[in-house]
């Protein structure tokens, strides 16, 4: 009898799956982590030293936003990521912005590419608009990566109930 399953197996394995996420949810410590990822070919050290994540009402929408303070490389800075509810299906996307004047904002692009990348396992989405900024995009993917920290998960999980998306 192979290939067939049980009465109440797949309820079982189901439940497995939603107790092991509940057991990662919030399991870490952002402050001390520390992870060597590569993003376009070069490898990148990021050490973090803490970070919050803050819901903000502004123009009669409920934003959160995710501050990390890193360092990379040898270059410490704060690096902040704003989500907000967005299209059709209200999906969670966040935004952070490198902006044209900034002075090596290639090179601090790349370095919050990878505090994202480190943290969350997923790389970000990149990409420059015609004004010349540098745009780094999240996904709810990479809020499931972010809700593991304890310093980030009860305010994450806080912002996706009021908006109507639970991630458990």
């Amino acid at each position: 009898m192979r290939g067939r399953r049980r009465p109440g197996e797949k309820a079982y394995e189901k439940a497995q799956k939603i107790i092991e996420e509940g057991k990662t949810r919030g399991s870490l410590r952002l402050e001390r982590f520390e992870k060597e990822v590569e993003v376009n070919g070069r490898r990148y050290v990021v050490k973090v030293i803490g970070g919050e994540a803050v819901k903000e009402e502004q123009n009669s929408k409920t934003l959160l936003r995710i501050k990390i303070t890193a360092e990379v490389d040898g270059v410490q800075r704060d690096y902040t990521i704003t989500y907000s509810r967005r299209g059709a299906n209200n999906a969670a996307v966040g935004f952070a912005v490198v902006r044209a004047d900034t002075p090596g904002r290639e090179e601090d692009a790349e370095r919050f590419a990878a505090v994202v990348e480190a943290l969350t396992g997923k790389r970000p989405r990149v990409y420059r608009t015609k004004d010349g900024r540098i745009m780094i995009e999240c996904y709810e993917g990479h809020l499931e990566g972010f809700a593991r920290y304890a310093e980030l998960a009860d305010a994450i999980e806080k912002w996706l109930e009021e908006m109507g998306r639970r991630t458990r």
